[in-house]
């Protein structure tokens, strides 16, 4: 499975293409979309804690925006918990340490579950956190070879590297059916068979530094529907994986 990242959640009512879109982008419209098709929420988690160094929406105010987006919407798949990310950087921006970060995942997790979709999600850097990630969770009564999907974060900027085949196979060995957080075509190429699914924004990162598509009036396509439904039907049909035949025949399913 397949979700198409946007920043524009308008994008529900338009296309029945599985989509993932960010609490951040959607929480202040007045009104929603109906949604044509299946779709997945992330919790804006990244640009939250890189803003101000910790969660300052509440528990609460995110499981009541998420039970609108249910009701007002349709179509929701799961959501993404108030989690921590581990990159080094924000490891620095909070002062905490990635035990600290993991911990406070789980926590949030814990206290949000049974009040959404919400989803359990692997935080770490190294291979080994990710390990220790899930002891902890088994630690908390949760086992997560139970759990249908389970969130992989810290892992965008990695795509292809040996690191994230690794985080992805010892993840996949363990029983779990993961998601992968903005893993893109390069990462999907190497370990694309270890997950259920990924998302990726990658596509209007390409479209900026890219001249607009042929009839195509705006300086570049970064916002447009037209390409970012090329791009990602380019990657599911394989275009952009010609050498993972697994993964496309599984893609086009989604």
């Amino acid at each position: 499975m397949f979700y198409l990242g946007t920043h524009r959640p308008n994008w529900l009512g338009l296309t029945d293409v599985p989509l993932f879109v960010s609490h951040r982008t959607i929480k202040d419209r007045k009104t929603f979309p109906k949604a044509k098709g299946r779709w997945a929420l992330d919790s804006g988690a990244f640009t939250e804690i890189s803003k101000y160094g910790k969660w300052v929406t509440t528990e609460d105010e995110y499981v009541e925006a998420v039970a609108r987006y249910e009701a007002e919407i349709g179509g929701m798949d799961w959501a993404a918990p108030m989690d921590w990310m581990c990159e080094p950087h924000m490891i620095e921006l909070t002062g905490l340490s990635v035990a600290e970060h993991q911990h406070r995942t789980i926590e949030n997790y814990l206290a949000i579950r049974g009040r959404g979709p919400f989803i359990p999600v692997l935080q770490g850097w190294e291979p080994q956190d990710y390990m220790a990630h899930v002891a902890a969770y088994a630690d908390a009564g949760i086992d997560l070879s139970l759990e249908p999907t389970v969130g992989v974060g810290s892992v965008c900027r990695r795509q292809a590297t040996a690191e994230l085949v690794e985080i992805m196979r010892l993840i996949r060995e363990a029983g779990i059916s993961s998601h992968g957080f903005g893993v893109k075509a390069a990462g999907i190429h190497k370990c694309g068979d270890y997950m259920k699914s990924a998302d990726s924004m990658a596509w209007s990162f390409t479209a900026r530094y890219s001249p607009p598509m042929a009839g195509h009036t705006h300086k570049t396509c970064a916002n447009c529907l037209e390409y970012a439904l090329k791009w990602r039907q380019q990657l599911v049909g394989g275009a952009m994986l010609r050498e993972l035949p697994g993964l496309v025949k599984r893609a086009r399913h989604g």
